[in-house]
């Protein structure tokens, strides 16, 4: 079974139908849960006759993954299918874990070093991984948010048109940096807009576009996402690479304009 075919169907069985039996894992992916899982096990320990797995954060970092593993191994339900699988093994082991815990992954394309694993597992704390990485912002030039400045601390920082946004099946993402006010500008940003990741391997931040066109529909120039730098406009396409950011490039979410800055 492909990697994607397996995806599919494991979140139409597991967060759609938990009751329905769960598709059989291709071998990369039961190999990568059980290392997450060894991982667990190895930085757990006993306190007060009580074992306990202190981290909040596993990263999971993965080499030498081809065009549709990417696309893969950075979606949202292999992340949540990772989170569930380390947060059962917790629970079956009777250990204390934090409730904010999550898994990053990183699919990289290119090939290991020498020496090196193409699959490394990673335990740290959300709160240390913020402190690691350079202080950066964003700054609203254009349109109304809920904040006029955003520290860049998290390990996603999720943008949009209202805070909460619900689908069906309830509370499906909260945007860190919202424009809600009903204003012309405020109106070209969609609910899922965009967001950025920092990327510990490479030391970048990466501007990603989260939104949906229907097949065949008509994108609307004036609500994409676009980066100006250098007097040079870029298109940031929805794909798995996202695009570079680099200190004092001007972020247009439809026509909601702002700066990053270092």
């Amino acid at each position: 079974m492909k990697l994607g075919d397996f995806l599919e169907r494991f979140g139409q069985t597991v967060f759609e139908a938990p009751l329905a039996q769960k598709q059989e894992e291709p071998p990369e992916v039961a190999e990568i849960r059980l290392a997450v899982i060894d991982h667990i096990h190895s930085k757990s320990y006993r306190s007060g006759g009580k074992k306990v797995f202190p981290f909040d954060l596993l990263r999971v970092e993965l080499r030498g993954v081809d065009e549709e593993g990417q696309d893969v191994f950075a979606g949202r339900f292999f992340r949540r299918y990772l989170e569930q699988e380390a947060r059962n093994a917790l629970r079956d082991a009777g250990c204390r874990y934090p409730e904010n815990l999550r898994i990053e992954v990183s699919a990289i394309a290119g090939l290991p070093r020498r020496g090196e694993e193409w699959l490394q597992v990673e335990a740290s704390s959300q709160e240390r991984a913020a402190a690691d990485r350079p202080a950066a912002r964003l700054v609203v030039r254009e349109g109304t948010a809920n904040l006029a400045e955003l520290r860049l601390d998290k390990a996603r920082t999720n943008v949009g048109r209202t805070v909460d946004v619900y689908r069906n099946e309830g509370l499906f993402r909260r945007n860190d940096l919202a424009f809600e006010e009903d204003n012309e500008i405020n109106r070209s940003v969609s609910r899922e807009h965009a967001h950025i990741r920092y990327d510990k391997v490479t030391g970048e931040y990466r501007l990603y576009n989260d939104r949906w066109y229907p097949r065949g529909g008509v994108r609307s120039p004036e609500c994409g996402t676009w980066i100006v730098r250098d007097g040079m406009s870029h298109e940031v396409h929805r794909n798995s690479r996202g695009a570079k950011l680099e200190p004092g490039d001007e972020i247009h979410f439809g026509r909601a304009v702002v700066t990053f800055e270092e």
